[in-house]
């Protein structure tokens, strides 16, 4: 009996840790054929979506994003551009102007489930729909609908016309599955920031006016019969004749598209098993795109190499939108930039493939997981690209001080279309997400920072990870506790700033002291300069650690008692008369993000009769 309860809690234990690592994901697979009509900017379709339910959930509900209702009039965005303290300066008002022929929408003609008619409702840019039939656990449905959609004049991300003259830039263009996970229904309304959605395959099939030039997300599938760069044979096409392109994206989680009449369209190889696609204006600083593709080619291989492989075989970088905005397998960007400003958002957008658009966080609850991570990579690419002594990560770590000097900031956990401000969204999210993973290196070390985000991409692409996922790689691959990290650094707005209190001679030996003033611990590399042109690290983990880095930056370092979170003050003894000391630093790597960096530093001031004699920690 007691050999049977044993192998009876084992099994169970199995399963439990089976259960917690193999977290569901509901999965879609879209067909869709549109009809474009370029004169009217109007579009009808059809869409087959086959969903499976994977949860172990039964759904009684659906929700679709009908984004293009965003742009009206009274539209929840744009009353939210119109209320916020500091608008977007691309929206600002401007829905509010839009006329009925220029505005966006997408209307539902109709709508059935397994053949079967349905009940729905459009709530702004939402569809609700009521079903019939329950959706069980793991079963597979159909659903039909037919659709029609008006494209609006270019006011954020999608939209016809815009300033540098692109035809058409076409995200968020289609209904769209909501995303249903281990939380629930996701089906915020669209106010212009961040999206989520279901992994799954498309089958998309574009219908228009064969002088337009389409790029989009997938592989076209028959480029015989288009031409326009897509092959070498050269297709003629006769006035007013239509061409149906055909594209194919598998294990995607969006589908975008642009189309202009006068895209140029360059075809470079990074490897055999990866080709960059190019569309762009040829009279927008054509010369420009060609110096930036080379320098494309190489942000690829160096993102392969230090944080996983890229596993599609094309990637495309089209000239189109309001700035750059990145999608599944293609990026929109603004063109008519010099070479720096091309190359970083093209940089920028592409980086987004790893780090949204191969691990499909939930960026709209941790916006800091996706624009952080691009930023902070994007920082040692650009740093690659174009080398400068300057530390990359420096730009990120004076934008978040700003940010928090500023008053504004709000903790990373909120959700991104929940921030006061654009502001605090904007840098939040960009730049302390930068420096969290910045600052994490500082922690655990370089190294197993490195080692721990590429083992992150490659456990986790293809699925949802969130903040936990990505903490649980890091303690394992540093044997460190950093629950406290997440806690305060993405949790609160809680500061860091320490300081060399005090310095002063104790029978022939230095005594410094050091002090917490922000209210967030952290541990710390204390180097000395000697005058004799050596270095020495004092390093002082964190009790709550439960460990130390191993990161050796300097040829000694000395390994100090843990420093309790709650104790104020910690002081330790150099032997060494201060007369041989040139110079106390905190953090001279300033990877930590110090609010008051200028007090990290002491000049050796010698005091014969201590002050006061601070209490060591454990």
């Amino acid at each position: 009996m007691k050999f049977k309860l044993i192998a009876l809690l084992l099994t169970v234990t199995v399963l439990q840790v089976s259960a917690q690592s193999d977290r569901w994901q509901q999965r879609v697979k879209y067909q869709m054929n549109v009809e474009f009509d370029a004169d009217k900017h109007q579009y009808k379709g059809t869409q087959k979506l086959v969903y499976t339910n994977n949860s172990p959930d039964t759904l009684h509900k659906v929700f679709y994003h009908l984004y293009l209702n965003a742009f009206q009039p009274g539209s929840q965005m744009d009353v939210r551009s119109r209320s916020i303290s500091d608008p977007d300066p691309r929206v600002k008002d401007r829905i509010s102007k839009l006329s009925p022929t220029e505005i966006g929408y997408e209307k539902i003609i109709s709508l059935k489930h397994n053949g079967k008619s349905l009940k729905y409702q459009v709530v702004g840019t939402i569809l609700e729909v009521t079903l019939n039939e329950k959706i069980l656990p793991k079963s597979q449905h159909t659903f039909d609908m037919e659709f029609e959609a008006q494209v609006p004049i270019q006011i954020r991300r999608m939209g016809r016309n815009n300033n540098e003259g692109i035809d058409y830039s076409m995200g968020q263009w289609y209904p769209k599955m909501c995303e249903y996970d281990y939380e629930g229904w996701h089906s915020n309304p669209y106010i212009g920031r961040e999206f989520y959605g279901i992994w799954g395959d498309f089958d998309v099939k574009i219908t228009l006016d064969a002088s337009y030039v389409v790029a989009a997300t997938g592989y076209l599938q028959n480029p015989d019969k288009i031409g326009h760069g897509y092959t070498e044979k050269e297709v003629k096409h006769k006035p007013g004749e239509k061409l149906t392109w055909h594209f194919i994206a598998p294990e995607v989680h969006d589908f975008m598209w642009a189309a202009d009449r006068d895209y140029k369209h360059d075809i470079v190889k990074v490897d055999d098993s990866l080709d960059l696609h190019f569309f762009y204006q040829t009279d927008t600083l054509a010369h420009v795109w060609k110096e930036m593709e080379p320098l494309a080619v190489r942000s690829f291989k160096s993102m392969n190499e230090k944080f996983g492989r890229y596993p599609y075989k094309q990637y495309s970088i089209i000239q189109g939108g309001d700035g750059g905005m990145e999608y599944p397998m293609a990026t929109l960007i603004s063109g008519r930039q010099n070479l720096g400003g091309l190359v970083s958002v093209a940089v920028h957008e592409s980086i987004h493939s790893w780090f949204q658009m191969l691990l499909g966080t939930n960026e709209s609850k941790y916006s800091w997981m996706d624009e952080g991570f691009t930023t902070y990579a994007q920082n040692i690419v650009m740093a690659e690209l174009f080398p400068s002594r300057t530390d990359p990560q420096r730009s990120s770590t004076t934008s978040y001080r700003n940010l928090v000097k500023s008053g504004l900031e709000e903790p990373l956990t909120t959700h991104a279309d929940h921030f006061n401000t654009n502001k605090a969204y904007s840098v939040g999210s960009y730049s302390k997400g930068a420096v969290f993973l910045n600052q994490l290196g500082y922690i655990i070390g370089k190294d197993k920072l490195s080692v721990g985000m590429k083992r992150y991409f490659n456990e986790w692409k293809f699925k949802h990870p969130n903040p936990t996922d990505l903490k649980r790689i890091m303690e394992k691959e540093s044997g460190l506790e950093l629950d406290w990290y997440w806690e305060d650094f993405i949790g609160t707005t809680k500061t860091i700033d320490y300081g060399v209190k005090e310095v002063f001679s104790n029978g022939g030996k230095t005594e410094v002291v050091l002090e917490r003033i922000g209210q967030m611990p952290m541990p710390l590399d204390v180097v000395v300069s000697y005058r004799n042109g050596t270095q020495e690290n004092f390093y002082i983990p964190l009790e709550i650690m439960r460990g130390e880095k191993e990161e050796k930056l300097y040829s000694k370092t000395t390994l100090m008692p843990d420093w309790g979170w709650t104790y104020p003050q910690y002081s330790f003894t150099i032997d060494k008369n201060p007369a041989d000391i040139e110079a106390i630093v905190i953090d001279p790597s300033r990877r930590m993000a110090d609010i008051d960096p200028d007090n990290n530093v002491y000049p050796v001031i010698i005091k014969e009769v201590p002050r006061f004699k601070a209490v060591k920690t454990k």
